[in-house]
């Protein structure tokens, strides 16, 4: 059994069976021997169960979001938001569903229908940081299109991704469509890349996990969609409105304790407003408070000791490199919890030779480097192998719409905080992955075009 544990005190909130290689070609068996039966079943009747979903969802949305909490450690109210989101992927898969149609048109003298074909049973690979969410983007798209998936949550937070197959199940779908898989991520992933009946993978994780599945699948030709590491850069502007940055950047930045991978990660701030954003962001991040998520607390602890070091090791490193500390540095110590509380830390005069610049650092640490021309924040901004999401803030429409043209990155958010909606398509560039989640755009993922050209 693998034991799942609260991040906030080692508490053990749960367990769950490791599966084995014969279970994973169990799920498998069973979803493809279930996969033409619900291809064939017709789209209203796929759209209302997915819509099911949403409302199941929606109806155990305080016990799922403790179960959240338990797991990952977010504060309460952060994992209600998260149900919500997760719920209206489902909403969204189900009313876009019924849009999808062929395409006919006379070309030639031919009568040509271009089909849009579930692609064949799927699985799905997901993160600890949103349990519930990463998999609804994933299993929405599949199973409103006519796909079943075998999904393999996070070892950290498994009891989420097994309580939503529950509630997937008892909205209508057949229990053989959606396999909920618990264990360890090798040898669960080993069987799922050796058997040929799986058409189609979709992985959220590290880049560095990311380039081994790519290796793996290429050896089958296996289709992918990967949503990879972020480290989104966040530009203020000498205009912008200085109460809406600092809000912009406390609700990016310190949302999850920065453990997302649309968190800014590098912030470059014009000179004519660097230090009156500083010291507003210092006052701001040094009020948040840490505990555990049951309380009212702003930070819950990160998910575990390994993270936790990281944090500070990206701080460390960047003192070494010449960078300031203005608030934060170290870790909170609360009675009766873990040392998994790094304190919100903001970081002057960073830049690329620190590794607070190079890597993802998933935790509440600000750095921030000041610059003088747009040019320059755009260059520095984009100087990186990821490209996920970008921010930008600043009282010019033009300028935020022209900075929004020149950042690399697949999802950018001018004024907004919340760019990732489930109506619009997600993803990256570059290091960051490709294929999208979310909006019309995601169910494609999960489709074939297929020709079919008639001579009469």
């Amino acid at each position: 059994m693998l034991e799942v544990l609260d991040p906030a005190t080692d508490k053990v909130v749960g367990r769950v069976a490791k599966a084995t290689r014969r279970e994973v070609d169990a799920a498998l068996d069973a979803a493809s021997a279930a996969q033409p039966r619900w291809a064939a079943t017709d789209a209203a009747t796929r759209s209302e169960t997915v819509a099911a979903i949403a409302e199941g969802l929606r109806a155990e949305r305080t016990p799922l979001a403790r179960l959240i909490t338990m797991e990952q450690g977010k504060p309460l109210t952060e994992s209600e938001a998260e149900v919500d989101y997760a719920a209206s992927f489902f909403e969204v898969a189900s009313r876009e569903s019924l849009r999808l149609g062929d395409q006919g048109l006379e070309v030639d003298g031919k009568r040509v229908r271009v089909e849009h074909r579930p692609i064949g049973p799927t699985a799905a690979i997901t993160p600890w940081n949103f349990p519930l969410a990463m998999l609804a983007k994933k299993t929405a798209a599949a199973i409103a299109v006519g796909c079943s998936q075998v999904v393999k949550p996070a070892e950290q937070t498994p009891l989420t991704a097994v309580r939503l197959g529950e509630i997937a199940v008892a909205a209508g779908v057949p229990r053989d469509v959606l396999h909920v898989v618990t264990g360890e991520p090798e040898e669960i992933g080993e069987a799922l890349f050796q058997d040929v009946r799986l058409r189609k993978l979709s992985f959220t994780g590290s880049t560095e996990i990311g380039r081994l599945l790519l290796t793996k699948a290429a050896a089958r030709v296996l289709p992918l969609s990967l949503e990879l590491g972020g480290h989104a850069p966040l530009i203020v502007f000498d205009d912008a409105n200085l109460e809406a940055a600092v809000e912009l950047t406390m609700i990016a930045k310190f949302r999850n304790g920065g453990q997302t991978c649309v968190a800014p990660n590098r912030i470059l701030v014009q000179s004519g407003i660097h230090d009156r954003y500083v010291d507003a962001l210092a006052e701001r991040a040094d009020r948040l408070t840490s505990g555990h998520g049951f309380d009212a607390v702003d930070l819950g602890p990160v998910i575990d000791d390994a993270a936790a070091s990281k944090i500070q090791h990206h701080i460390d490193d960047a003192i070494e490199h010449g960078g300031r500390v203005v608030v934060g540095g170290g870790r909170r110590t609360i009675p009766g919890l873990t040392d998994r509380f790094p304190e919100p830390t903001i970081i002057l005069d960073t830049g690329p030779e620190m590794r607070c610049w190079r890597e993802e650092t998933f935790g509440p640490v600000c750095p921030i480097r000041r610059f003088d021309r747009e040019i320059e924040a755009i260059e520095l901004a984009n100087r990186t192998p990821y490209g996920l999401a970008g921010y930008v803030s600043t009282s010019s429409e033009d300028l935020g719409r022209r900075v929004a043209r020149a950042l690399d990155c697949g999802i950018v958010g001018v004024n907004d905080p919340r760019p990732a909606i489930a109506d619009v398509p997600f993803g990256g560039v570059k290091a960051s992955g490709f294929g999208r989640e979310g909006g019309r755009l995601g169910l494609d993922d999960y489709l074939v075009p297929v020709t079919v050209s008639e001579v009469r």
